[in-house]
C-alpha cells in the first residue's frame, strides 16, 4: 500500500508539473504578439532615435559649411583688392577667373540653402557632392596666382 501511494504520489506531482509547464496555444501565442509589439516599439524608437542624428548631422554639417562658404567670399573680397592693385596683362584674366569662383560661391551657398532635411535619403550623396566642389573650390583659391598654359 506504501508503495502504491508513493506511485501515486509521484504520478501526480510529474502529472501536476506538466501541466503547469505547458502553456495553451493561446499563451503561447499572447506571448509572441506580446515580444512582436516590443520589438516594433523599440524599432520606432532607434528609427526615431536614427532620424534625429541625422538631422543633427545635416545641420552641423550646413553650419560648417556656411563659415566654409562666408571665409571663401572674404578670400574672393582680399583677392579683388590685389588684383585692383594689379597693372599687369593678367589683369583681365584674373577678374574672370574670380567672377567664375564667385559665382560657383553663390552656387554653394544656393544648394546648401536649398537642401531640406526631408530628403534624408540624399543627404549621403548631397553630402559627398558639396565635400568635393568646396574642395575644388578650395584649390581655385589656392591655385588663383599660378599662370595657366
Amino acid at each position: 500500500m506504501k508503495k502504491a501511494r508513493l506511485i501515486f504520489a509521484l504520478t501526480a506531482l510529474i502529472a501536476g508539473t506538466m501541466l503547469t509547464k505547458c502553456q495553451s496555444s493561446s499563451g503561447k501565442v499572447e506571448d509572441a504578439q506580446e515580444r512582436v509589439n516590443e520589438a516594433r516599439g523599440k524599432f520606432a524608437e532607434a528609427n526615431q532615435a536614427l532620424d534625429q542624428a541625422i538631422k543633427d548631422s545635416i545641420r552641423q554639417f550646413k553650419k560648417e559649411s556656411e563659415e566654409r562658404i562666408n571665409i571663401q567670399e572674404k578670400n574672393i573680397v582680399d583677392l579683388r583688392a590685389k588684383i585692383a592693385k594689379e597693372n599687369n596683362e593678367d589683369k583681365v584674366i584674373y577678374e574672370q577667373r574670380l567672377a567664375v569662383m564667385e559665382q560657383q560661391n553663390r552656387d554653394m551657398k544656393k544648394s546648401l540653402a536649398e537642401f531640406n532635411e526631408a530628403r534624408k535619403d540624399d543627404w549621403e550623396k548631397f553630402r559627398a557632392k558639396f565635400n568635393h566642389d568646396m574642395e575644388e573650390h578650395g584649390k581655385a583659391f589656392r591655385d588663383f596666382w599660378r599662370k595657366r598654359k
